[in-house]
């Protein structure tokens, strides 16, 4: 009596390898028209316009970075104006303790400007992507291996609502995909 055994695991998409840079520009484009919403490129430089040719928006994490930033410059003025100036004014130099000291605020201001603007993004990157994350699925592909290399590459996520196995596979073979491979996740 033999017994096979059968993966339990979900697909987590296909993986498909262009040609060239220009070959994957073009299938981004025609991923993007046949109205995929979850797949990605990935390549082992940057490609010029490929944001234009998937379809993105403007990234949220300006929004984020914005956020920090004025939270930091607030939060300066805001701890040195009332410590200088209401709670234990300070003349140096013969200056006054009142609004028009502002200017000796700006260092500090400044630096925590960015300080606050740095933190936003490194936590907000962690709070989005999901970060860290020790394992994904494209980690066991073959394909994936060759993308911070010569691979140029193309992924679908089974999460996509017009994913369908068989009918993603044949558009994959249709656009020029040179190899392609089924993800478990």
């Amino acid at each position: 009596m033999s017994t096979t055994a059968t993966s339990t695991k979900q697909p987590f998409g296909f993986v498909a390898e262009f040609e060239s840079a220009t070959d994957l520009y073009h299938a981004a484009e025609k991923v993007r028209d046949a109205g995929f919403k979850r797949w990605d490129v990935h390549t082992p430089f940057p490609v010029h316009g490929m944001d234009h040719a998937m379809g993105m928006r403007k990234s949220w994490l300006s929004g984020v970075v914005l956020g920090g930033g004025l939270t930091g410059f607030l939060t300066a003025l805001v701890l040195q104006f009332f410590t200088q100036v209401n709670l234990y004014p300070t003349v140096v130099q013969g200056k006054p303790t009142n609004l028009n000291t502002v200017p000796a605020f700006f260092p500090v201001t400044f630096e925590l400007t960015i300080l606050f603007s740095a933190f936003a993004t490194l936590f907000g990157l962690l709070i989005f992507l999901f970060l860290p994350r020790w394992n994904h699925p494209l980690f066991e592909s073959g394909l994936f291996k060759k993308f911070s290399d010569d691979g140029f590459l193309l992924v679908i996520e089974s999460k996509d609502p017009k994913f369908r196995a068989e009918k993603t596979r044949e558009f994959l073979e249709s656009i020029g995909a040179k190899a392609i491979e089924l993800v478990e996740g």
